[in-house]
């Protein structure tokens, strides 16, 4: 059974940092593609940023390019984001999900599964 955590998040003010984590179990983590999402009330939920199996090339979402990072451990099951320099527009519950595949692909919401509970980020202005 794949169990999914994400940690991390929190309320920051505007133009403040916040670094999510998502730990895996109960699966094989580092043959598959990462992304995190983010769905904020009444809206779709959105890809904030992809990773490949071995770290090798990330993508991004144009609202946070620039500002937000990510990046996995393979040794620990673990997926990071780094979030800089953060906005109002940034709040929103943030997922963590594995792709079917290695590489990310479109990274669409639909082709990732196996999502954990969420963590909120709340950025005050």
């Amino acid at each position: 059974q794949v169990q999914v955590m994400e940690s991390g998040g929190g309320l920051v003010e505007a133009g403040g940092s916040l670094r999510l984590s998502c730990t895996v179990s109960g699966l094989n983590f580092g043959d598959y593609a990462m992304g995190w999402f983010r769905q904020a009330p009444g809206k779709e939920r959105e890809g904030v940023s992809c990773i490949t199996w071995t770290g090798s090339r990330t993508y991004y979402g144009a609202s946070v390019k620039g500002r937000f990072t990510i990046s996995r451990d393979n040794a620990n099951n673990t997926l990071h984001l780094q979030m800089n320099s953060l906005k109002p527009e940034d709040t929103a519950m943030y997922y963590c999900g594995n792709s079917r595949e290695s590489l990310c692909g479109n990274w669409h919401a639909g082709d990732f599964g196996n999502w954990g509970q969420g963590t909120q980020v709340t950025v005050s202005s």
